[in-house]
């Protein structure tokens, strides 16, 4: 039987979390500790490392609430990250090892964040089958709407005559590095009129994270005669551009902003990346659709991925003892 130790991430282990994670089958720039941290006053970092005598096998970015630890809660997706050369039967030793270390640490519940398959360098289902064998329990599922840059976009009418409504207001696509005027004038307004809420990021944090991922994170606006009227700020991984917010100012969508906008990143600027990700439509955790935000997006051509949240008791560890025949 192999042997296996599960610890907490110490700062003494950021340079090798690091590049466990470049290397890693299953991760993004969102699991590197300089992401992870940016909010780390809001959080308790409970991340775990799992290694044996020969090194790092897997990680799991976490953090706690009292007896509990989520995938990171501060993250859009998570779950364990491991090796791409693992088999099988490891990782579900190597999450066997992990639950029983949580109940030994008197932690009750451990709660899991899918990272949707579309973000995976190889098929990584290895732990959505420990969590069968552990009884975990579907909690939420969220549906992303998905481009396949591979295939033929086909667009609807509607989106077909946003985009010439954008070609015939003669609108301007920029990319920039200062995020100050789609905060300030677009998104922020946006968001207060429309849902009474404030951005995930504030205007310095996602600044502060342009500085230390400039490929990943990239802001494009769109201007009609030098007046910004909307734009996306894109989360870019290795296969999936990701549009973390989307905003246009108030009735100025009349313009065709958003549909000129995404075609142009779409066939353009990301036409090479295997996915484009417009992100999820779901609220009150994943049991309410907002119908038309779905339908905008679906009417780009984008199909449905489903993200699964999962908790699992820490005390079924040993349901995963007499697995292996």
């Amino acid at each position: 039987m192999h042997q296996y130790q599960t610890r907490t991430y110490a700062s003494a282990d950021y340079s090798t979390w690091n590049d466990f994670i470049n290397q890693a089958k299953n991760a993004t720039f969102l699991f590197h500790r300089d992401f992870m941290e940016y909010h780390y006053d809001r959080f308790e970092d409970y991340s775990l490392i799992v290694e044996d005598d020969k090194g790092w096998l897997a990680v799991l970015p976490a953090n706690r609430v009292g007896k509990e630890v989520f995938s990171h809660q501060g993250l859009t997706y998570g779950g364990l990250v491991f090796k791409g050369d693992l088999k099988l039967e490891k990782v579900l030793l190597i999450f066997k090892s992990i639950l029983q270390q949580l109940y030994v640490s008197e932690i009750k519940t451990l709660h899991i964040k899918e990272l949707p398959f579309i973000y995976c360098d190889y098929f990584s289902d290895e732990l959505k089958y420990a969590l069968f064998l552990a009884e975990a329990k579907l909690s939420r599922r969220d549906t992303l709407a998905v481009i396949d840059l591979s295939k033929e976009i086909k667009l609807s009418k509607d989106r077909k005559q946003g985009i010439r409504r954008g070609i015939k207001n003669q609108l301007i696509i920029k990319e920039e590095n200062d995020f100050t005027s789609f905060w300030n004038l677009v998104l922020i307004p946006n968001l207060i009129n429309k849902h009474q809420a404030n951005p995930v990021h504030t205007l310095e944090e996602i600044s502060n994270l342009k500085q230390k991922f400039p490929l990943n994170i990239r802001q494009f606006n769109v201007y009609k005669e030098n007046e910004i009227v909307g734009g996306t700020t894109i989360f870019e991984s290795k296969k999936v551009a990701h549009s973390q917010y989307i905003s246009v100012t108030s009735s100025k969508n009349e313009y065709g902003t958003l549909d000129f906008l995404h075609h142009y990143l779409m066939t353009e600027v990301f036409k090479d990346k295997a996915f484009f990700d417009f992100g999820i439509s779901n609220e009150e955790q994943g049991r309410k659709l907002n119908s038309g935000l779905s339908f905008w997006k679906e009417s780009f051509g984008a199909k449905i991925v489903t993200q699964d949240f999962y908790q699992v008791q820490t005390e079924n560890y040993f349901k995963l003892e007499q697995v292996i025949v």
